[in-house]
């Protein structure tokens, strides 16, 4: 349930729903699937044996784990990046779970009542601060300061209590809690009908298949005079396919169809990135959360299962819940046009709330929807905080008490370093994308090449089935040891030719432009300063684990 509940979270409700809608749907989908078969299943896997196998020796955080099968002083280092992703997603995290918490108490006051996406817009960029840095001292029921401060104490009162008293207790209620508060939303979304008579087009069923249909068809708007592209329009429907097809037959000098097979779309290689990104995101694979928590295992526990099962749970919430109830909402009331292409923020805030203006009692659903995000990222940054505070107990001080007040110091300098430079949210941007796209590569690749080449394949998969009610199936022995480090490989190199050096027109990721400029922009300080926060926490935990000396002294 606790790895089930670090896992189960915003990634669900907010960053898969944005994802599906960016990437087009069904063949995002598709590569979603096979990236979690041949990256989610198989890390999952390694990192659940070995935490078990790290804590059998009286280790806790992930220095001491790695080194328990590398018998290299490298392997702690490799180590250090575990904790340092678990405080950098908790630093922006928590600036998250305050809008969260925000937008919810904001419906049941009844002050949400947008009436277009650009009233959405401006709310959204009101509230979290992203016209100037400081808004963090802004307390007002629609500014996020006070929720920041709420948050961040609920976290640090529930990591206190402990293990069993606190976020066993919390994980064993909220995640009942939000299926619950979920299923009743999806009701309600999957019985909208056709809400919006004018437009008998956009319908629940129609938003379903934008989800799940892999081949596209679009309408295009062309200029005449040189056929040059003036507009596409993703085509959804019988309805709008009877009228786009009115529409070319009699005005074929401006409109054409435009067809996208699966396998059309299966060859960009940003699809793969994504859906690959989204995976290591959601199942919380690389941050050092599944290593801790399958430490605290007895030796004949049950990997095998317990990383199904926890993922199996992370793929109801994100699929059959949050991608169910988001795309079919905002797709009844927008179409296509108001679900394509929307960031990952702009379908969760500025979107969905109009959703929920629209159906009867609305403020309440909106209150259930954000209530439940609220509860999910809760479920996340306890994760988050538990990893990082094994590593202070297992490198500096033994005390709980001691070991929790750094904690809660260290927490809370990273949070507010977020929380105040919000201009843009560029510090939240940075510090996201370095962690989730590097540094949880990085781990994750450790860990596989760890399990599957390091410690051997057959030593690792028998150590994986100690206590397994079934072992792992023998095709993975293939996948973990040869497909997935390939596959990992193929997206670093993509993103090194497309994003680093901007190779195939895409254009260079304005990630790097921040950090080294361009022609026409400067390097951007708040960007800066953001890796200088990752790379001064590598370095300071790295002195940190070389010091400890029982970590060059493990014995199998």
């Amino acid at each position: 349930m606790a790895v089930a509940a670090g896992s189960v979270g915003l990634g669900n409700f907010l960053r898969f729903p944005g994802q599906v809608a960016q990437f087009g749907g069904g063949a995002f989908m598709i590569a979603y699937f096979v990236s979690f078969i041949i990256i989610g299943l198989p890390i999952g896997w390694a990192e659940w044996t070995i935490g078990r196998h790290g804590g059998r020796r009286g280790f806790f955080a992930c220095p001491g784990i790695f080194s328990t099968i590398w018998k290299n002083r490298l392997a702690k280092y490799f180590g250090v990046i575990g904790t340092v992703v678990a405080i950098g997603i908790f630093s922006y995290y928590i600036y998250v779970q305050a809008w969260c918490l925000g937008y919810a108490a904001n419906f049941l006051a009844g002050k949400i009542n947008f009436t277009d996406v650009d009233s959405a817009s401006a709310f959204w960029a009101n509230f979290v601060g992203a016209a100037n840095n400081g808004a963090v001292t802004h307390w007002g029921i629609d500014s996020f300061g006070l929720y920041v401060v709420i948050t961040f104490s609920v976290n640090i009162i529930i990591i206190c209590k402990g293990l069993s008293k606190g976020i066993e207790f919390f994980t064993t209620r909220a995640i009942p809690t939000l299926i619950f508060l979920a299923i009743i939303l999806l009701i309600r979304v999957l019985t909208l009908g056709t809400p919006v008579a004018e437009n008998p087009q956009y319908n629940v069923n129609n938003g379903l298949g934008f989800m799940w249909n892999p081949t596209k068809l679009f309408l295009q708007t062309v200029d005449p005079s040189d056929n040059s592209l003036i507009s596409t329009n993703q085509i959804i429907g019988d309805t709008e396919l009877a009228n786009a097809e009115r529409l070319v037959q009699n005005n074929p000098e401006h409109y054409q169809f435009k067809k996208e097979t699966v396998v059309d779309q299966l060859k960009k290689p940003r699809l793969w990135l994504a859906a690959g990104g989204q995976i290591f995101f959601s199942l919380c694979i690389g941050a050092g959360v599944i290593l801790v928590y399958a430490s605290y295992m007895k030796e004949n526990d049950d990997v095998v299962l317990s990383n199904l099962t926890s993922m199996s749970a992370n793929e109801f919430c994100e699929v059959g819940l949050g991608g169910l109830i988001t795309i079919p909402a905002a797709y009844a009331f927008f179409g296509a046009a108001g679900v394509a292409g929307q960031g990952i923020f702009a379908l969760g805030f500025n979107v969905l709330p109009m959703v929920f203006k629209e159906m009867p009692m609305g403020h309440l659903f909106g209150f259930l929807f954000f209530f439940l995000l609220f509860l999910a990222s809760i479920s996340g940054t306890l994760a988050m905080l538990q990893a990082a505070l094994s590593f202070l107990r297992e490198t500096i001080t033994p005390g709980r008490k001691r070991s929790l007040g750094l904690l809660t110091i260290i927490a809370a300098a990273a949070a507010l370093v977020i929380c105040w430079f919000t201009k843009d949210l560029k510090a939240m941007d940075t510090v996201d994308f370095w962690v989730t796209n590097v540094l949880m590569f990085l781990m994750a690749g450790f860990e596989v090449i760890l399990f599957g080449w390091i410690l051997g394949i057959d030593k690792a998969l028998a150590e994986a089935n100690r206590g397994a009610a079934f072992p792992v199936p023998r095709i993975f022995r293939f996948i973990i040891k040869y497909v997935t480090p390939l596959f990992l490989l193929t997206v670093f190199l993509f993103w090194l030719i497309l994003d680093v050096f901007g190779a195939g027109g895409t254009g260079i990721d304005y990630h790097i432009v921040d950090l080294f400029g361009s022609s026409t922009q400067k390097p951007n300080m708040v960007a800066w300063m953001g890796i200088g926060i990752l790379i001064g926490l590598i370095l300071l935990l790295s002195i940190i684990v070389s010091r400890v000396k029982k970590y060059n002294n493990i014995h199998d």
